[in-house]
């Protein structure tokens, strides 16, 4: 095997299943140090961060002389469970392409990013090269919120695959609740006051705003914000009027738009929906959100990414944006310009998982390129 193919390999060979999504996992410790000898071997500066206990973040440091921007390379360590594979720490090659659980999702950007740092760390660079390989981004990214609490760069790059398209936006989320409350009655009672059949209404005027923010303003890449209702729960069995009902909604959102403005949303359709119908008993609830991503197309890391994404590969790349979330915003939330560029395949969280190792060299290549351009 060339040094990528075995790189790859010996990342995929290493359960990393974030405990968080699959109960017992064995979480991100063994490759983290397993990446961190690595990285000491290749001359650079390694510690690790923990994040949780027995999880942590490895941070390589290669510093410059002086005077240059600070480049941070990130990738994250931990996968999706392994439910539907026969072999998913077996990493297998057939055809170009390496077969496992985190070959492409995202161990592939990971062993590019360890590549290029190794391989540029001894140019005589006058900025500093930083790489966080971080835990926990399958579920809460906790791995790059702490990332971006501790340390400081002028650009970051994201090696998620992206199949050698720049991304350079994408869109947040925020999670609300909406509840409705009845009371419990017996079934035989007429007019008690039904939770879930209030809940109607509120559907109703969900659609009606999920409609109007798709015509509304739209970003250039990512298009418009959106919502959908996602789970609903109430009632308490067959005979009896519930008492509450709980629907949980997730709203998509583009730059510009806040959790403030997506809570404030709903209850004005709270506001609307009790102006018709006096009886009814809502209360609206916030919870996880995290913000969208957009950095200028025209900003010094995407032009270089560009010129020698082009260069490597005989082609102009695609700049766009994409519709899910990603670590990026975490970074750009800290003041941190950042970017996603990485490998092709395909098989996130899927039970066939792959991706094609020739792709892998090449992002190598050209974040090598892009390091000693950023960082000279």
């Amino acid at each position: 095997m060339d040094t990528a193919t075995r790189l790859l390999a010996d990342l995929v060979a290493i359960d990393s299943v974030n405990p968080d999504l699959v109960p017992g996992g064995a979480g991100e410790g063994a490759i983290a140090r397993f990446i961190a000898g690595w990285l000491a071997e290749a001359g650079l500066e390694v510690w690790l961060d923990e994040v949780r206990p027995g999880r942590p973040n490895v941070i390589a440091r290669a510093r410059g002389s002086g005077g240059g921007r600070t480049l941070l390379l990130n990738g994250h360590i931990d996968t999706v469970g392994v439910a539907g594979m026969a072999a998913p720490h077996q990493p297998a090659v057939r055809d170009g392409r390496l077969y496992g659980r985190g070959a492409y999702d995202m161990k592939c950007g990971v062993a590019a990013c360890m590549l290029a740092v190794a391989a540029a760390q001894s140019r005589g660079l006058r900025g500093d090269i930083l790489f966080t390989g971080v835990a926990d981004e399958e579920y809460a990214g906790l791995g790059t919120l702490d990332v971006a609490a501790k340390y400081r760069a002028d650009a970051a790059l994201i090696a998620e695959p992206t199949e050698h398209e720049l991304v350079v936006a994408h869109k947040g989320f925020v999670w609300l609740e909406i509840e409705t409350q009845g009371a419990a009655a017996h079934g035989s009672i007429p007019g008690a006051v039904d939770a879930i059949a209030q809940m109607g209404a509120v559907l109703t005027e969900l659609s009606a705003l999920n409609r109007q923010l798709l015509a509304g303003p739209a970003h250039p890449l990512l298009g418009s914000g959106s919502l959908h209702a996602s789970l609903i729960s109430g009632g308490q069995e067959l005979s009896s009027y519930p008492a509450r009902c709980v629907l949980s909604i997730e709203r998509r959102s583009i730059p510009g738009e806040s959790p403030a403005q997506a809570e404030a949303e709903l209850a004005a359709i709270v506001e609307r929906v009790a102006a018709a119908d006096p009886s009814l008993r809502a209360v609206v609830r916030r919870g996880v959100d995290r913000p969208p991503m957009s950095t200028p197309s025209d900003a010094p890391l995407p032009l270089l990414l560009r010129r020698h994404a082009a260069e490597q590969l005989g082609h102009d790349v695609p700049v766009t944006g994409v519709p899910y979330w990603t670590d990026a915003a975490s970074l750009a939330a800290a003041g941190i310009p950042t970017v996603l560029f990485g490998p092709c395949g395909t098989g996130a969280h899927a039970a066939e998982e792959w991706v094609d190792l020739e792709s892998v060299r090449q992002c190598a290549a050209i974040y090598t390129r892009v390091i000693e351009s950023f960082c000279a």
